[in-house]
């Protein structure tokens, strides 16, 4: 009966170790040990999140060339480049837009960027532009915490930031720093461990590919074109 015992007391503790694992894994995917504790643009604005990701990728093409493809997210623009049938089956109506729009080049602080379609979610379903660094800096929080930014108080809900850092010429590390809410409760910590985070590093992950493949692919246009 004892060795049941420990033997089952082996495998939850095996399997909590697994998945702490895997937590901190995702949490830090595609990022270098520097990256993940280094001080980011975005980060001032919620000095006093509880849960940080910080999740990075290498892009073959120009830091300029990048931009172009993070400055249009959103619904009403072009997507996300992640699961879009996964969104549309939870009701974002997200639409699925692979090339660069010139109309949506530009990004003023304070701009609604939707997650879904206005009309669903009862319209919550939206974050506003609190950093803007034109061409490296796209920093994200919701309409609440806008408000406190704007009376130069702290995000409490937490920040979602796109950082570019030129590698050289031809080359851009895309960092995207996720600051989680300030004060959870116990339910809301168990939410965004268990559901939130994982939700969120599937559709991020695959945005962050998403980004490198089409500003890639367009770098390789590019330079067949230029030769």
């Amino acid at each position: 009966m004892w060795l049941t015992s420990m033997l089952w007391s082996l495998v939850g503790l095996g399997t909590a170790v697994a998945a702490w694992e895997l937590r901190r894994w995702a949490s830090r995917w595609g990022a270098t040990p520097e990256e993940c504790v280094a001080t980011w643009p975005g980060d001032e604005l919620s000095p006093r999140a509880t849960e940080v990701t910080t999740r990075a990728v290498s892009i073959d093409a120009p830091a300029e060339a990048v931009w172009g493809w993070v400055v249009q997210v959103g619904q009403d623009r072009a997507g996300f480049y992640s699961y879009t049938w996964l969104e549309n089956l939870f009701g974002c109506v997200m639409p699925r837009v692979e090339r660069i729009v010139p109309e949506w080049q530009d990004r003023t602080l304070g701009d609604i960027v939707w997650l879904a379609r206005a009309d669903r979610y009862h319209g919550e379903a939206r974050q506003k532009v609190i950093r803007l660094d034109r061409g490296r800096v796209l920093a994200l929080a919701s309409p609440a915490d806008w408000g406190r930014l704007v009376r130069h108080e702290a995000s409490r809900g937490g920040t979602w930031t796109f950082i570019l850092v030129p590698i050289d010429q031809a080359h851009t590390r895309l960092v995207v720093r996720s600051r989680g809410p300030e004060a959870p409760s116990v339910l809301g910590r168990l939410f965004w461990v268990m559901g939130f985070e994982p939700a969120h590093f599937i559709m991020e992950r695959r945005m962050m590919l998403g980004i490198k493949l089409l500003a890639e692919r367009t770098r390789g246009s590019d330079v067949a074109l230029a030769s």
